[in-house]
């Protein structure tokens, strides 16, 4: 009875070393190699925030290899990159609450599917394997789909940003993505 409960106490103190210093360690680790950034934009009283961790290129093909295409990502490295507003505004035409989203999309050549998930998990894909998302779509709250662009030069890091399009005096607010040779641009209404 002795040697079982001694058996026990070792796995238990096993397990809870793992779970709470080898994983933080390796997660803190991974965050030396895609840094977290993010950018604010302020439309008038609301405020926007996006929230990322940027991997770099390194000489890899990105779009259609490191990251398939048809197949849903963390969009970034590490936690689930984030967007925040303070006041509810459209993507495209559908309605998004004030309130702070995890991002997910999945990419193919031609198109994107840009997610607005209500949940946002510690990690962007399990412990397990690494491979599998922690996406859950049950919580997804707004998805849009938006065309690809192709880039005449590659960029190295991920990049992640509020940009306006100033065409016929207007002024068009976009979340923009570029990684690569691609960028895809979703807009947003006040």
């Amino acid at each position: 009875m002795k040697v079982l409960k001694r058996i026990i106490i070792t796995i238990v103190v096993l397990v809870s070393l793992v779970y709470f210093v080898a994983i933080p360690y390796i997660h803190s680790e991974a965050k030396k190699f895609s840094p977290t950034k993010s950018d604010i934009l302020k439309l008038d009283k609301n405020e926007l925030e996006i929230n990322y961790s940027s991997p770099s290129k390194k000489g890899r093909t990105i779009f259609g290899d490191l990251v398939p295409y048809g197949k849903i990502w963390r969009t970034g490295a590490n936690e689930p990159t984030t967007f925040t507003t303070t006041q509810s505004l459209k993507i495209i035409d559908k309605e998004l609450p004030a309130g702070k989203y995890s991002l997910w999309t999945i990419p193919n050549k031609e198109s994107w599917k840009v997610i607005f998930n209500t949940k946002i998990p510690n990690w962007g894909v399990t412990r397990v394997d690494g491979n599998q998302t922690t996406h859950e779509s049950k919580y997804d709250y707004v998805t849009v789909e938006v065309p690809v662009t192709k880039l005449d030069e590659a960029v190295e890091n991920l990049s992640i940003t509020f940009e306006d399009d100033e065409k016929n005096n207007t002024s068009q607010n976009f979340l923009s993505l570029t990684w690569d040779t691609t960028k895809i641009m979703v807009p947003i209404y006040k």
